[in-house]
């Protein structure tokens, strides 16, 4: 109980009404008393978009929640680094250089 105080944190959490969706594409903006994160579907990712990316889940949080999920984030994907290595989200250098054919 204690435990729960200092966190102020829920001991369990019902998920049975959530909606889940994927998304590439993350757009943050706010106010001086929110934060305004979208997220959609970029159907090309690689290339500049021809069409506009439709906005699909808009979260509004509060700067503490905000900076409770940074914290989140930041361990979630630490930990997936440490595990399956370094993810690199500059695409150019994932990228695999297509061969050249040389006769």
């Amino acid at each position: 109980m204690a435990e729960q105080e200092k966190t102020n944190q829920p001991t369990s959490v019902d998920d049975s009404k959530s909606v889940s969706c994927y998304a590439n594409f993350c757009r943050v903006t706010g106010s001086a008393e929110e934060m305004i994160i979208d997220f959609g579907m970029n159907a090309q990712p690689i290339n500049a978009p021809q069409s506009s990316v439709e906005i699909q889940q808009r979260v509004v949080m509060n700067f503490y929640t905000a900076k409770r999920l940074l914290h989140a984030l930041h361990v979630s994907v630490k930990r997936h680094e440490e595990i399956f290595g370094q993810l690199e989200t500059d695409i150019r250098k994932r990228a695999i250089a297509p061969e050249t054919k040389t006769e």
